[in-house]
């Protein structure tokens, strides 16, 4: 699975409606209201390189009311729960 953080500026007005649209499109799974110096956060998530530019070109980039994306690819993922499991080898009880 690939992921891509895209940042999105949009329409302050419609920044509601941009983010229903954005999160009812293929690949992208989650949208975010966010603070800051962007209004939204789409995670967009598919199983090849080439399926980014859809998305993002393709779909976001043309829902009315986006301004501006900027997207970044994720290399590798890390959660909490992936860490604690390592940092967690060889330390077991000790019977």
């Amino acid at each position: 699975m690939i992921t891509a953080i895209v940042l999105i500026d949009c329409a302050t007005d419609s920044i509601p409606e941009v983010a229903e649209a954005l999160a009812n499109l293929p690949g992208v799974s989650e949208v975010y209201s966010v603070a800051g110096h962007v209004d939204l956060v789409a995670m967009v998530r598919v199983r090849e390189f080439d399926e980014i530019a859809q998305v993002i070109a393709g779909s976001i980039s043309k829902v009315p009311g986006v301004l501006n994306t900027e997207s970044h690819i994720a290399f590798r993922a890390y959660s909490r729960h992936d860490l604690e499991v390592a940092f967690a080898i060889g330390l077991g009880s000790t019977d």
